[in-house]
């Protein structure tokens, strides 16, 4: 009788135990998938708008300093429009991404990107986008339009030119390994100081939607909610850690299902704040759902 309750004991308490590990999971799981989809979807969109600057900067002749690492670029005018296309098939200039698809970068002829004002059309074309490390893919489609806010250029920093601030707009499809699919637009704003191969970029958000500020995207996530992804401290991202993010806050929210996510940047692999020049290994998830919250902490 003795052996038999405590048998019984033991397998009730693992069941409990399995239970409300299982209704973390359910809390957590598709506030770290958004998490994770915006971190893997903005480190894309910012490695291609970097190569679109390159090649802006680098005018009409088709420099090899303009030219993305593992793509290819051909150029066509037509009448007072001159487009660029990017051809990409090899591994990014750090080789952490590997990069198939199109880019499409299109302007007016006579419009010179140092101009304050000028606003050029990029259309990304079946571009897929694959994080090596982590063996996660996602497909770009959609068009963005990319306006040089403060006139000047990014190579000129240090020499001149103090900063450099670009504001994107535009709506985009991403498609993911499971041929789930999120929808979304966006409104960011970057701005560029330091010097070159000491870049710093800070990223903002300057949408406005169903009472949301401060947005820098927001739609529809893969698994068909509506979501808001506001940042309310500026994320910062330097050129020597391969872009990543390493300060600035971000927060999540999907309002039909009542939860929530601020995402704290720039945490090393001991979920520790990284210090002086350190690069970030993870971010940090403060996560909320219907009365239950909780902390993790996910890798870039």
């Amino acid at each position: 009788m003795i052996k038999t309750v405590l048998i019984l004991v033991i397998a009730l308490g693992i069941s409990f135990t399995g239970c409300r590990k299982d209704k973390s999971n359910d809390n957590t799981q598709s506030l770290q998938q958004l998490a994770n989809d915006e971190t893997d979807i903005q480190t894309a969109s910012d490695d291609l708008l970097n190569d679109a600057n390159d090649v802006l900067s680098g005018g009409q002749a088709k420099s090899l300093n303009a030219i993305p690492c593992g793509a290819t670029m051909d150029s066509l005018i037509v009448n007072d429009t001159i487009t660029y296309t990017l051809t990409f098939n090899g591994l990014n200039c750090n080789g952490r991404k590997y990069r198939t698809g199109q880019v499409k970068i299109t302007k007016n002829i006579n419009d010179h990107w140092s101009t304050a004002g000028t606003t050029v059309r990029v259309q990304l074309i079946n571009l897929r986008i694959t994080r090596v490390l982590r063996n996660r893919s996602v497909t770009l489609n959609g068009i963005k339009y990319f306006t040089n806010m403060s006139g000047g250029l990014v190579r000129n920093l240090g020499n001149g030119v103090t900063s450099v601030i670009h504001r994107v707009t535009g709506n985009l499809e991403a498609t993911f390994d499971n041929n789930t699919t999120r929808t979304w637009a966006i409104a960011r704003q970057r701005t560029f100081t330091g010097t070159p191969g000491q870049l710093i970029l800070s990223v903002d958000g300057f949408g406005s939607a169903n009472g949301y500020n401060n947005l820098v995207t927001w739609g529809i996530n893969r698994n068909g909610e509506e979501f808001y992804t506001q940042i309310t401290q500026s994320v910062i991202h330097r050129q020597e850690c391969g872009w990543d993010p390493v300060s600035g806050v971000k927060i999540h929210q999907v309002p039909a299902d009542n939860k929530r996510a601020v995402i704290s940047f720039g945490y090393d692999n001991s979920n520790l704040p990284i210090t002086g020049s350190n690069c970030p290994d993870k971010f940090k998830v403060d996560w909320e759902k219907n009365g239950h919250s909780g902390t993790l902490f996910l890798e870039l």
